[in-house]
């Protein structure tokens, strides 16, 4: 702000007096010479109002940038930390995914004598570093390429075994496998130390030895399995990797050895 005056006087009289209320300050001149002093000094006094005016803006300027600074810190602090929350998910997520699941270990079928394998067992452990594995919330999904089954365990049935049941032939003693249906595995407990699995509660751990009894025959999954037939599925746990089944049935059966390696 500039203030520029311009005065032409002759003679004063009576004596010149300006009162600013805004500077707070009176001012007398009788002569030109007080009228100029008088110029100089409210000029004075303006400027330096205009100066404590620029610094009022500056120090609004600033503490606004300070404000605005703190929010944007504020915002990348709580992004960061909400970053940091789901990458840890996900790490233990992913590490779950790889450390935990089944594991394959063999496959092995019964021959009817007639009509061809009407028995599958499918034996599974827990991967080296799995989490325990609940075989009631597992999944057995398996095909023979012409239709494909869908098997769940139902805790509290009659298609579980231990070694005491199945009295040395797992195809033929206990219930697991004459109680296994189209629909529905069984389960022969092979080792449990811990006592992990159950009829109730089947929960495989680091250990433990499972077979998954397949029913293949007529009332079971694929009307038995023939000749020359390619099977594929997967045990699939409620988290972890699954355990993968594939393999092609010989080109013949023979009686006299009724039991198939398969995988």
């Amino acid at each position: 702000m500039h203030l520029y005056i311009h005065m032409q006087i002759k003679y004063i009289s009576p004596p010149l007096i300006i009162e600013d209320s805004t500077l707070e300050v009176v001012y007398h001149a009788t002569n030109r010479r007080d009228v100029k002093k008088m110029g100089k000094e409210i000029y004075r006094k303006l400027k330096k109002e205009e100066i404590g005016a620029i610094g009022i803006g500056a120090m609004i300027v600033f503490i606004a940038m300070v404000l605005v600074a703190g929010i944007a810190a504020s915002v990348l602090i709580q992004t960061s930390t909400k970053l940091e929350t789901q990458a840890m998910a996900s790490g233990q997520e992913t590490i779950a995914e790889v450390s935990s699941g089944i594991a394959v270990t063999q496959v092995q079928a019964k021959y009817d004598g007639t009509n061809g394998l009407d028995y599958v067992a499918v034996h599974i452990r827990a991967r080296a570093g799995s989490r325990d594995i609940d075989l009631s919330e597992t999944v057995v999904e398996i095909s023979d390429s012409a239709t494909k089954d869908l098997l769940v365990y139902n805790t509290g049935s009659d298609r579980f075994d231990d070694t005491s049941d199945i009295g040395g032939d797992i195809f033929t003693g206990g219930n697991a496998f004459t109680n296994a249906d189209g629909t529905h595995f069984g389960i022969i407990v092979l080792e449990d130390a811990d006592d992990s699995i159950s009829n109730t509660n089947p929960v495989l751990n680091k250990g433990d030895h499972v077979i998954i009894a397949i029913d293949v025959s007529d009332g079971g999954c694929f009307n038995h399995l023939g000749t020359r037939t390619d099977v594929f599925g997967m045990i699939i746990p409620e988290e972890g990797s699954p355990g993968v089944i594939s393999f092609t049935t010989p080109e013949s059966y023979n009686s006299n050895e009724p039991v198939v390696e398969l995988q």
